[in-house]
């Protein structure tokens, strides 16, 4: 049965992208001198990875919110997709960041540098444990989907619970009331430093025509609210630096209660985004281009760091003495994310395309004019029996993390 494709979901993908890649270009290329207002524009940056979390929740949550999960067959379907779609390519990129970096590690020794892989598998080599993440929230997910169903109807009061407890996560991570090992750099790969924006992602997959609905009635307030809220955790940033207080934050750390708000409203911004690039009305070479970064994305995600590493061996970062840094930075964050992006389109068309991008094999094939009308005749004639969603389109098969797979209806919702 052909499920619906979000298109304003999916046209997040690529802006989201754009922001992880430029918070790793500012955390190579930006000069010592610099760290200051680099460290300022990092906060906010590190709203893309919560962002990442959000819609994957969310997506997945969509797609299965009528699966019977609690059934053994349903339930090694569901995990032999998910380890196809993320756990082989985190395998993969792995493998390839370890043996591209291995030459200039400098080990001591064989047993050490051969120790170094299980090593990085375990704590995921520098952007990966997104995937470790996300391969967490994997695991706890049909629970996730059983205290949904149980809630249905008091997900409000479920979310400000969930609100509440990532403030006071955050909070004692920031003031070193937790061990060392729930916060810091440990924190970053464990799933439950995301418990909002991984379980806010997954209730709002459960309303999600009643959420777009209100972003978009309350699009400029949503946008009011967000510049606000980036405007009071510069404010905290910019405290901390001075030496005022370190109360609600410090530096450019990404746990940290003040930024809370900014990351909330980004998500919603970005939802907004995605509405707009794919409205009534925009022009076929947008919409074309929208739907390729889409695809791409996620492997833009999984190799960034291969043209980082080789920016970094070519000496890129000297060339700040005779170019100012931003426009360093900037240009590096085109040429990272033009060249991931033309290598998982590479990729896409060749039988690596499912371990080292996440996508199906996109085959080069030919067909006529009049096979394709047919083609669009048959797609035209179905009438799947689900509820309409926004910016929804017709989609035939399953597909990959990226999330777009058959649509369900929302959680304790009947169909219509």
């Amino acid at each position: 049965m052909p499920g619906r494709r979000l298109d304003h979901v999916d046209a997040t993908r690529p802006v989201k992208q754009v922001g992880v890649v430029s918070t790793h270009v500012l955390l190579f290329f930006a000069p010592a001198s610099a760290a200051v207002t680099a460290g300022a524009a990092l906060t906010l940056l590190h709203a893309a990875r919560d962002a990442f979390f959000f819609v994957s929740a969310c997506m997945l949550t969509y797609t299965y919110a009528d699966a019977e999960l609690n059934r053994m067959t349903v339930l090694r379907r569901f995990y032999r997709r998910r380890f196809v779609s993320v756990g082989i390519p985190y395998l993969c990129w792995t493998l390839i960041y370890y043996l591209s970096t291995l030459p200039e590690a400098g080990y001591p020794s064989t047993g050490q540098a051969l120790w170094a892989l299980p090593h990085l598998l375990y704590v995921g080599y520098y952007h990966l444990y997104f995937l470790l993440v996300i391969m967490q929230f994997y695991l706890v997910f049909p629970f996730v989907l059983w205290l949904l169903r149980r809630t249905a109807g008091h997900h409000g009061l479920l979310l400000a619970a969930i609100v509440a407890i990532q403030f006071v996560l955050v909070i004692a991570m920031h003031w070193n009331v937790l061990p060392l090992g729930l916060r810091g750099v440990w924190a970053q790969r464990e799933a439950p430093t995301y418990v909002l924006y991984l379980t806010g992602g997954a209730i709002a997959a459960c309303h999600l025509s009643q959420v777009h609905d209100w972003l978009c009635r309350n699009a400029r307030l949503v946008v009011l609210f967000t510049f606000a809220a980036a405007i009071a955790a510069e404010v905290v940033y910019y405290l901390a630096q001075d030496g005022v207080t370190t109360v609600l934050g410090a530096g450019d750390d990404p746990f940290q209660p003040s930024v809370i708000p900014f990351n909330a409203g980004i998500i919603a911004c970005l939802y907004l985004i995605g509405v707009a690039l794919v409205g009534p009305g925009r022009p076929d070479w947008l919409r074309a281009v929208v739907r390729s970064g889409s695809d791409n994305a996620y492997g833009v995600y999984l190799a960034q760091l291969v043209f980082i590493n080789a920016l970094v061996w070519l000496g890129w970062e000297g060339l700040t003495g005779s170019v100012p840094w931003p426009l360093l930075c900037l240009l590096s964050v085109v040429i990272v994310y033009l060249g991931s992006f033309a290598l998982t389109s590479l990729l896409a068309r060749t039988p690596l395309a499912v371990p080292l991008t996440g996508r199906t094999w996109v085959r080069l094939t030919t067909r006529t004019d009049d096979e394709r009308d047919k083609r669009m005749d048959r797609g035209s004639r179905r009438q799947p029996l689900r509820r309409p969603v926004p910016g929804g389109r017709e989609r035939v098969s399953d597909t990959d993390v990226r999330g777009t797979e058959p649509v369900r209806t929302g959680l304790g919702t009947p169909a219509g």
